[in-house]
């Protein structure tokens, strides 16, 4: 059996590569794209602790979590071809129409 603490660092790992991808690239699929590698990071981890400690609470706690990464995903893709229909662009720095 593997250990928990593999399933966490992976978990952690995963969640680096996608903050560090959110945090440096400007395309907003890009980020997006990291957005939800950090959301399934989380979910490793959840279900990881979860099935650690016999509980089905992390289990249930991992599906909402999901539930709201797609809609969260639906809803930006939804503003990203919005803007793009009016800059041409998926470059994140383009769009400063809310710069007061």
């Amino acid at each position: 059996m593997i250990p928990l603490s593999w399933y966490l660092m992976l978990g952690a790992g995963l969640f680096v590569i996608g903050m560090f991808t959110f945090l440096v690239r400007r395309n907003i699929i890009m980020m997006l794209i990291s957005l939800e590698l950090m959301l399934n990071a989380v979910n490793i981890m959840l279900i990881a602790t979860s099935h650690y400690m016999q509980d089905m609470r992390g289990q249930i706690l991992a599906f909402f979590v999901m539930a709201g990464a797609a809609a969260g995903v639906a809803i930006g893709l939804a503003i990203l071809i919005a803007a793009f229909r009016n800059r041409e662009s998926a470059n994140m720095d383009e769009f400063d129409l809310l710069k007061g």
